[in-house]
């Protein structure tokens, strides 16, 4: 008889110090008034086994820091986590991370209490980030017991919303990047796409405060509103 629950991976028992350091993660609050110059904001971006959010897994992480106004060089996140399971797929042609590479990645469990530490009670920016919320809870969820409740803004949805003239025909970063002459690195690279990610988030910030909105909640209320107004067009 197959039991679809036996299939689902087990999560590994923390030791004492990890679950010390999860007790000691800060509650996230909501995104607030305060001017986007006034904010810390991590800008995320994950390297995954594939695009399913039920069965993939996060395979690196890489996030940088918007504060005062600018992108904190002096405070960035890049980590590969341990996945020696994980097979060669079409995937690796994208992502470039070789099973070798996974062998020798940083335990999940320390990686992601690494970031969350990281992250503290910031609210997170990733493009398309529905997509990174999903992956992110799921991994927190399964290998720390940790609900994920901090506030997302979706770069891929901002842009749009706050440059509909400047829309380039397809909505990618890469088709963004090149629309504002930013330099990508190394695409499908954590760290990379976070700071390229970074670097369009505050191009749009320039945009949104001469439209007036200059907080994350302004923001957040404006996009709900354009989300309402595409749907309204498509239906």
């Amino acid at each position: 008889m197959n039991f679809p629950w036996f299939n689902k991976p087990q999560q590994k028992a923390l030791d004492a110090e990890q679950q010390r350091r999860l007790a000691e993660l800060p509650e996230p609050g909501p995104l607030d008034e305060r001017p986007l110059r006034q904010q810390r904001l991590v800008v995320l971006d994950l390297e995954t086994s594939g695009l399913n959010v039920k069965r993939d897994q996060v395979l690196s992480i890489g996030a940088v820091v918007i504060e005062d106004g600018g992108i904190d060089l002096g405070e960035q996140f890049e980590r590969t986590l341990y996945r020696p399971g994980h097979k060669v797929s079409e995937s690796v042609l994208i992502h470039g991370i070789a099973p070798s590479a996974l062998a020798l990645g940083s335990e999940p469990a320390d990686a992601l209490l690494d970031f969350m530490a990281f992250v503290g009670t910031s609210p997170l920016l990733a493009f398309h980030a529905g997509f990174d919320r999903q992956m992110l809870a799921r991994a927190l969820k399964q290998t720390l017991g940790y609900r994920l409740r901090h506030p997302f803004l979706d770069v891929a949805e901002l842009a749009p919303m706050l440059c509909p003239d400047d829309r380039p025909r397809n909505g990618g970063l890469d088709d963004w990047a090149k629309r504002f002459d930013l330099q990508v690195q190394q695409r499908h690279h954590a760290s990379a796409d976070a700071l390229v990610t970074a670097e369009l988030a505050l191009i749009l910030f320039s945009r949104a405060r001469r439209q007036g909105l200059d907080s994350p909640a302004a923001l957040a209320e404006s996009l709900a509103g354009w989300r309402r107004r595409q749907k309204a067009r498509i239906g």
